[in-house]
């Protein structure tokens, strides 16, 4: 059964660091998730911190752009305004699932979203509160238990805080 593993980043240095290192072991920008408060630091989180041409996704008109190695690599970027909370990035599966989540948004767009990507209701809340606080929500959907002890590892390496798994509610793609 497919698992996701949940962590998270109090700060944009140490979720760069993360997602840096997750694509170096290996893990695909589709199966990795982002989610982050838009706020004027959470943008440099998405740039490529060794090039002058940064590449990567353009993120909605008023939000500016996100790109390079760490955001943009991931699959999905985006913003999305989300009545009660505000602006948020998110990439990845997440982003599917907040998209979908649609007018549902303002009577628990987060949490809604993570409860259908599996994760249980109080985790959830939990993880809301934190993003909602500042800090970054990172998830990597793994196949077996050798990539989840992997994810689990580099995610605490990193200084991830609040590492999890759960089984998934729903395919990743």
């Amino acid at each position: 059964m497919k698992k996701a593993v949940f962590g998270i980043a109090q700060d944009e240095r140490i979720a760069t660091r993360i997602v840096n290192d997750l694509k170096a072991e290996g893990f695909h920008a589709d199966d990795i998730s982002a989610l982050l408060p838009d706020r004027q630091g959470s943008r440099d989180f998405a740039h490529e911190q060794h090039t002058k041409m940064p590449e990567g996704a353009t993120v909605g008109a008023g939000s500016g752009a996100v790109a390079g190695a760490a955001l943009g690599w991931l699959v999905g970027v985006g913003t999305l305004a989300i009545p009660g909370l505000g602006p948020f990035i998110a990439a990845g599966p997440i982003m599917a699932a907040l998209a979908g989540a649609g007018a549902g948004a303002a009577s628990g767009g987060i949490i809604g979203a993570l409860v259908g990507l599996g994760i249980p209701e109080l985790e959830a809340k939990q993880y809301e509160g934190k993003v909602r606080n500042g800090n970054i929500l990172i998830s990597i959907h793994t196949e077996n238990s050798d990539e989840r002890g992997r994810a689990k590892d580099l995610l605490k390496r990193d200084g991830a805080v609040d590492v999890s798994d759960t089984s998934e509610a729903t395919p990743p793609r």
